[in-house]
């Protein structure tokens, strides 16, 4: 990982408006909290309404000129374009404002920098970093210097790592492997999961939507709650009793964001695939942000991406001590829409009720007496299943459970 001292930089946003005002201003106010998460100061903003990002300076050479006023009358030190930008718009436009050029994949880089916490999750953020890099090489021989670090100078640019091509290769090889390595380990420990019969819930949601908040809330996990974006980044599992008899594993999953980069969607492929693998989805949103509709469908997209439809889901409408007044709450690709609270604990025991649902539907309820030499049977369920009560009787045990359909003629 490269690491350096975080210095507080102002910086000017940038976006391009290709379908609506108001869509672009929603964009930047994101890129504005990305920003002050990285540690950033946001001076000012610019807009450009263009049909597409021009390909040469990204919003096109009239407004440079009122950009580089912009950067002079409030002193700031560098720009944040709200788009990634190709290899070309990055260096015209570090030549044309003689500044600090940042995109917003950078700067979700830069975040997830400071945020790996992890050695799998250091491994997925450098790797993720280098492919950023490399695709970015271009023309610029040997040396990396000209490619400037994140927020706070962090990053190999600024460091000024004598890199070439070659090297970042084989970096990313290495890094590569080990990664694979860790996916072995996750593989099996997913394997173990099944074999102990435990159904798995994946919390996703937009980033700040509260899914460590609830996690917590259900499991007594620990893990940091922050208002800040991207406050957690690696994985945490607990187990969750619904009642008496069921137990279930919850996992959290890095949060989703619109345009997130192709780089960390790769690196971070086997986080996310916690998802992809779960029996359920707990589809965490924030019901006190104005832009939850369109939170909701970068999820449900990115989800999509990865393989993770057709499961269960429940939405839970987070952050409900936030609203003044109570609204109606639905979601039609959810089978269950229940408004919660973290911080109060509304809407959890229902939650758990509709987890309890869901797995009963994938059992069977039996009243079986055994005989004593099937015990064996009686351990199976155990280990697969529910058992809700076992009494010897002097013609053998009495059993009542729920179990798995796929073990039910074994039993």
């Amino acid at each position: 990982m490269y690491e350096m001292d975080q210095i507080e930089e102002k910086v000017i946003l940038v976006g391009v408006d290709t379908q609506s005002p108001e869509a672009a201003e929603r964009s930047l106010d994101e890129l504005a909290a990305l920003a002050r998460t990285a540690g950033a100061a946001v001076a000012g903003r610019l807009i450009q309404a263009r049909e597409n990002a021009h390909p040469g300076t990204y919003i096109g050479k009239g407004k440079l000129l009122e950009l580089k006023e912009l950067l002079w009358e409030t002193d700031a030190t560098g720009i944040i374009c709200d788009d990634e930008l190709t290899s070309a718009q990055l260096g015209n436009l570090e030549e044309e404002l003689s500044c600090k050029v940042i995109d917003r994949t950078l700067l979700i880089l830069d975040i997830f920098a400071a945020r790996a916490v992890t050695g799998e999750g250091k491994i997925q953020v450098e790797l993720a970093q280098l492919r950023y890099r490399a695709s970015r090489l271009a023309g610029l021989g040997r040396s990396l210097s000209r490619l400037g670090g994140g927020i706070g100078t962090r990053g190999p640019g600024e460091k000024k790592l004598e890199m070439d091509r070659r090297l970042i290769r084989e970096r990313i090889s290495r890094l590569k492997r080990e990664l694979r390595d860790v996916e072995k380990h996750r593989e099996l420990i997913r394997a173990q999961r099944k074999q102990s019969g435990l159904k798995v819930a994946a919390l996703v949601g937009y980033t700040s939507a509260g899914k460590s908040s609830i996690e917590n809330a259900l499991t007594d996990a620990g893990i940091l709650e922050d208002a800040m974006l991207f406050s957690t980044l690696d994985t945490t599992t607990r187990s969750l009793r619904l009642d008496s008899t069921q137990e279930i594993l919850v996992t959290d999953t890095v949060g989703f964001i619109r345009k997130l980069p192709h780089h960390l969607v790769e690196a971070f492929k086997s986080t996310l695939e916690e998802a992809r693998y779960a029996d359920i989805i707990i589809h965490v949103v924030d019901a006190s942000n104005p832009q939850m509709d369109e939170q909701m469908h970068v999820v449900y997209d990115t989800l999509r991406q990865l393989g993770a439809e057709g499961k269960p889901v429940i939405t839970l409408f987070n952050k409900q001590d936030r609203l003044e007044q109570e609204v109606s709450v639905r979601d039609f690709q959810a089978e269950y829409a229940i408004p919660v609270s973290a911080k109060t604990g509304q809407g959890l025991d229902e939650l758990k009720r509709a987890l309890l649902e869901i797995i009963r539907r994938e059992q069977i309820y039996i009243e079986r007496l055994y005989g004593f030499s099937e015990a064996g049977k009686i351990q199976l369920i155990r280990s697969k299943g529910q058992l809700i009560s076992e009494e010897y009787v002097p013609e053998g045990i009495a059993v009542t459970a729920y179990v798995p359909k796929e073990i039910y003629g074994r039993v």
